[in-house]
């Protein structure tokens, strides 16, 4: 841990390393987004047909695939905030390497390795969130990373639309993907600036710095003797001892890409450019980016007074609806312009339902000594679906435009049914208690 001056606030700390933290999801968002605003230059770029199209955005998500299966390992070995040091590295790295590469080979390359970046970061920086955070604000402070996510979202549209705007020419891509290097280099330099979790200090035994980031953060003695005299325990991740955790990990993961929802951003564009319409598909992927933005905020809002159960309860509802709507506007069943109201609607009911809740849910329902390891099984089953998803839906959507919405809307069916009769609420639960919870 690196050393703090006496006289620092412990809010002070709490907050510049939630929020540290939390860019990973920033950059994570934003990786997402900004490749809908380069597929047309690409396609043309390495004259790619609908297949390798898709092959070459989904190739970043068979690196995050990789980064979640493994680097949860590694975070729960020498700590999250150590680990996402490196992974801040590959960030820079691979972002300046997209920006620059010299053919379809390099860029596939760059991308597959900035997809480990992102995917390792998807599991320990919430992780890291979780460990930090007091119970009755963990839904909060972890939905303060899935927010991050949703303003590197926005953040990226805005970006695509001003260079955009610059008329660029064959180098626009370039440019939209370059941006992509100052915000890593942020992150990178702001993670020598936190302390390690203290509840890893405190399963690798090492109490005195483990009472000193607890005084740090700002935890009451009380939660820090509980901590302090929590079991350790077994460090194994074992099917036989938590299948529940890891069931339900995988499957708040799998229904989160079953939305559809990176589909739609990763192809946001050409989605619109088939719908017709008069404003201009990037000034309409913005408007989709701030209701995202509003609407997460409102989830953060919710999550720790309604809990996370209802609001994927109700999400799935609202979501269902909203894209048998948009498939039955693509389809010519409705009006073409109903398709960005549909979209916005599906946004008011993601953002706070499945958007919010995913990172809070996966990183609150295993033990501290499996944490990391569970989250990643969390972490990868929504990477895994997310590449199957990204290689699929150009194809799909050349076949049937309106096919893919339908089919999102019928997992989202399936979704409610799933969390009606399985998921518990953990709302308010100490991360010490949460065995008990998901024993019952």
């Amino acid at each position: 841990m690196s050393a703090q001056p006496p006289t620092t606030r412990p809010g002070t700390v709490l907050i510049a390393s939630i929020a540290t933290a939390a860019l990973a999801g920033l950059l994570f968002g934003f990786d997402t987004a900004v490749i809908a605003g380069v597929t047309g230059a690409l396609k043309a770029k390495f004259a790619l047909s609908e297949a390798w199209l898709g092959f070459t955005v989904s190739s970043a998500l068979w690196g995050t695939l990789i980064g979640a299966l493994f680097v949860g390992t590694l975070g729960d070995r020498y700590g999250s905030r150590n680990v996402l040091r490196m992974l801040a590295f590959l960030y820079v790295v691979t972002a300046l390497g997209c920006a620059l590469a010299w053919n379809w080979h390099s860029f596939i390359g760059f991308r597959f390795i900035n997809g480990i970046a992102i995917g390792g970061s998807s599991v320990l920086a919430p992780a890291y969130i979780a460990e930090l955070a007091p119970p009755a604000q963990r839904g909060k402070m972890v939905g303060g990373f899935q927010f991050a996510v949703i303003l590197g979202i926005l953040l990226a549209y805005v970006s695509n639309a001003i260079i955009g705007a610059l008329d660029l020419g064959d180098v626009e891509w370039r440019w939209k993907l370059g941006t992509f290097v100052a915000p890593s280099l942020v992150f990178f330099a702001l993670l020598f600036r936190i302390p390690n979790s203290p509840r890893w200090l405190l399963a690798k035994r090492r109490d005195a710095e483990a009472k000193q980031v607890l005084a740090l953060v700002g935890m009451s003695p009380d939660v820090a003797r509980a901590d302090l005299d929590a079991p350790k325990g077994d460090s194994s991740l074992s099917w036989m001892r938590h299948r529940k955790p890891i069931t339900l990990a995988f499957l708040v993961a799998m229904f989160n890409q079953f939305s559809g929802i990176n589909a739609f951003l990763y192809y946001l564009n050409d989605i619109f450019k088939a719908s017709g319409g008069s404003l201009s598909p990037d000034l309409q992927a913005v408007m989709i980016g701030v209701a995202n933005m509003v609407f997460t905020l409102l989830g953060m809002l919710l999550i720790d007074r309604i809990g996370r159960r209802t609001l994927l309860l109700w999400g799935s509802a609202g979501m269902t609806a909203a894209l048998t709507v948009g498939g039955l506007a693509l389809l010519g069943v409705l009006p073409g312009w109903l398709l960005l109201p549909s979209l916005i609607v599906f946004i008011m009911f993601f953002a706070p339902g499945s958007g919010a809740v995913i990172w809070v849910y996966i990183s609150e329902v295993f033990p501290q000594n499996v944490r990391a390891r569970g989250s990643s099984i969390g972490s990868s089953s929504h990477w895994g679906w997310n590449a199957v998803i990204a290689q699929v839906f150009p194809i799909a959507a050349a076949w049937s435009a309106g096919l893919p919405f339908l089919f999102f809307a019928a997992m989202m069916a399936v979704q409610f049914v799933t969390v009606f009769l399985y998921f518990p609420e953990t709302k308010g639960v100490p991360l010490e208690e949460m065995d008990a919870l998901m024993a019952r």
